[in-house]
């Protein structure tokens, strides 16, 4: 465990200055409040928020963000309250902890939703003041160190929303240590086999590369005393993880990793940085393609350096990054980096943080905590490309990002009344994906608008946001006045005008009787254009009885048909609406599923698995929980897409295959290739998702059988 006085030495290396009592008093109140605490690894609780502090140190950060360090955790796993810290600590070193605070107590419907939730104030309190983010990460980093001790299945949900979250969030702060570290210690619980195996891997050739480093860097050494450059060398084997995400992202072998052995060259000046390339460049060859120059156009987290790869006559290939000590402290703790120059009023518009205000906007105008998290896992786990205005402004933008997204990255108006765009003077379809370089004008036009199709094209959580809440008014309008014309055709069916009921007396029937908020009749013609309201002859009756107004008659007694169809499908509140299972995914009793009110037409049921519903192209406020009936029993239509080898008997293999499980084909199609594959579409008749996944799992056991995908 380590000890107050080596966090308090250094301090003082950085800080000669620093408040030390503060940092005493914190240590001491934090010892007292955790007294007789341990934790699951035997040591005394104490050691933690020690550990975590020492971490922020390494950083260089203020004594009040160390101070809060130490009482990090003194309001969730003590008696402490914030009134007590606030007296003893004052307002800042309170609220700061108040934000780190976690939130384990809080009760959420789903693991989800816990996360979303959780990871989301996080956010929150990050962007009132970063210094909140540094603990965080900090608690996360100590805690991954000691991840050996929980149980396997929590070691795995805390590796993989670290590697999904926390260590992107690093990155995108420029704290390439914390990054690196976050990420290597995640690999090891959640991809154990892989981890081991490159482990090994790295392991034979460590004491080679080793030997190969130490002679490039006594040479790399003469060659700039040779040309009187001063500079330190460095250098590393790759990660283990960053090797893994190499391999897994590109699809490639261990051995084509050319940036296993590397070096960083740390000088003075940019001038120096540029020298010492071309000096490089002069004596080995450079790898083509393989060159970045970070400095004159930095990520966007603002790392800057050179990036080389050269292969020696010997055939070993080494990355070499050069850059000046300000970039290299800049890369090693980003915007903790700047913590010492500027308060966190000075980095508010940061452009490391100002995606993460742009997300909290975006939130804000969703309030739901689910589409948060896939928001920010989407814009966090992209590689970035940069693309150019007609002014030449770097745009960064995540990989796979097309004009449209780039218009709303702009600005929403932009977006929202863009018709088309020019890519390097070209004129381009909407669809095109951007690549590094590109220079993109978006053409505007007073009449152009958002369309729905654009969901299936656009990367970026800000232009999807912009893009859903365009429609949403649109729809919204729509809607209720479609909502008005039911309602006004259904009370002409039975002899009644609108003016025979006032609209307050409809707004009070409907908050004592009806779930929702009704605040207006427009609230009232939207429930029923979204079909959250069934308009028939019972509802009118209903309404008439509570006002008490006489109904017999004026309505005209039938018999109605219920709308319903026998699909299998139970709804919480159950109305005489028509539902279906939509056509472009065909869900299967018992798969996951959900319901979505069309307007006045009853309900559709999707599968959770359902392009429109992963994408989120349909409106969510739309979407009603809905479940399978077990006592249900009929057939299902479900579509599969075999790839196979085109080999005699093997159509036959498959309709036995699939007979055997008890399911009956109602169509074939197959399509053969000059390559010797086939591709066979069946339409399979069958009652529930088990049988479906029994015949997929015994069709892929076929030898000839490639690739089995439900459609």
């Amino acid at each position: 465990m380590i000890r107050f006085d080596e966090i308090v030495e250094k301090v003082l290396t950085y800080n000669p200055k620093a408040d030390i009592d503060l940092l005493r008093r914190a240590y001491v109140f934090s010892a007292k409040a955790h007294k007789g605490q341990t934790r699951l690894s035997g040591e005394p609780y104490l050691s933690h928020p020690l550990e975590v502090t020492s971490l922020l140190a390494d950083m260089k950060l203020d004594e009040t963000t160390l101070a809060a360090g130490l009482l990090h955790d003194v309001l969730e796993d003590t008696d402490v309250s914030p009134d007590q810290l606030r007296e003893i600590f004052g307002n800042e070193i309170t609220r700061i902890v108040e934000s780190v605070t976690k939130m384990s107590q809080i009760k959420f419907t789903s693991p989800e939703v816990h996360q979303a939730e959780n990871i989301r104030k996080v956010i929150l309190g990050m962007v009132d003041d970063l210094r909140v983010i540094f603990i965080k990460l900090a608690d996360r980093l100590h805690n991954l160190k000691t991840l050996k001790f929980l149980p396997e299945e929590k070691q795995k949900q805390i590796a993989r929303e670290t590697l999904e979250i926390y260590a992107p969030i690093a990155n995108r702060l420029g704290m390439g240590r914390i990054k690196a570290e976050l990420e290597d210690l995640s690999f090891r619980y959640l991809y154990q086999d892989e981890y081991f195996r490159l482990l090994s891997l790295v392991e034979e050739r460590r004491e080679k590369a080793e030997m190969e480093l130490k002679k490039m860097k006594k040479e790399l050494e003469k060659l700039l005393s040779e040309n009187h450059i001063e500079a330190k060398i460095l250098y590393r084997i790759k990660r283990l993880y960053s090797i893994f995400d190499k391999m897994r992202k590109r699809d490639i072998e261990f051995d084509q990793v050319f940036d296993f052995m590397a070096l960083r060259i740390i000088t003075r000046t940019v001038k120096d940085c540029y020298t010492i390339l071309g000096l490089i460049h002069k004596k080995w060859t450079p790898i083509p393609g393989r060159f970045r120059d970070y400095i004159a156009l930095p990520k966007p987290n603002l790392y800057q350096a050179l990036h080389t790869t050269i292969i020696t006559p010997e055939k070993n290939t080494f990355e070499i990054q050069i850059r000046t000590e300000e970039m290299d402290e800049i890369a090693e703790n980003g915007i903790a980096a700047h913590w010492k120059y500027k308060d966190d009023k000075g980095l508010k518009d940061d452009e490391r943080v100002k995606w993460l205000r742009e997300l909290v906007e975006i939130y804000e105008g969703q309030k739901n905590p689910k589409e948060f998290l896939r928001n920010l896992k989407s814009d966090l786990g992209s590689e970035e490309i940069y693309v150019f205005t007609p002014k030449g402004e770097v745009i960064p933008l995540p990989m796979g990002s097309t004009p449209i997204d780039f218009a709303y990255k702009i600005h929403t108006e932009i977006g929202n009344h863009c018709i088309g765009a020019k890519i390097n003077g070209k004129f381009s379809p909407l669809k095109t994906i951007l690549k590094s370089g590109d220079i993109v004008e978006i053409i505007t036009s007073p009449n152009g608008r958002p369309h729905r199709s654009w969901l299936n094209i656009v990367t970026t959580s800000k232009a999807r946001s912009n893009i859903k809440h365009w429609l949403k008014l649109k729809e919204k309008e729509r809607s209720i006045n479609l909502g008005k014309k039911i309602w006004e055709k259904e009370l002409e069916k039975y002899n009644l005008k609108t003016s025979s009921i006032q609209e307050k007396e409809i707004l009070e029937f409907l908050r004592k009787f009806r779930k929702g908020r009704f605040t207006s009749i427009n609230d009232f013609y939207l429930a029923i254009g979204y079909g959250n309201i069934i308009v028939d002859r019972n509802f009118i009756k209903e309404l008439f009885n509570s006002i008490k107004k006489d109904y017999k008659e004026i309505i005209s007694p039938r018999q109605e048909k219920s709308l319903r169809k026998e699909t299998g499908i139970k709804i919480k509140d159950e109305g005489d609406i028509s539902i279906r299972l939509a056509k472009c995914c065909s869900p299967v009793k018992g798969e996951k599923i959900i319901g979505y009110l069309t307007k006045g037409r009853g309900l559709t049921i999707h599968s959770i698995r359902c392009s429109y519903v992963k994408k989120e192209i349909l409106d969510s406020e739309r979407m009603i929980e809905v479940s399978w009936d077990s006592k249900f029993s009929s057939n299902y239509l479900a579509r599969l897409n075999i790839k196979a080898e085109d080999k005699k008997g093997v159509l036959a293999e498959i309709a036995s295959t699939i007979a055997n499980t008890g399911s009956n084909i109602k169509k074939a199609q197959v399509d053969t290739f000059a390559n010797e594959k086939a591709q066979i579409k069946l339409w399979l008749e069958i009652q529930n998702i088990d049988q479906l996944n029994s015949i997929i799992n015994e069709l892929k056991k076929i030898k000839e059988v490639n690739e089995v995908e439900r459609v």
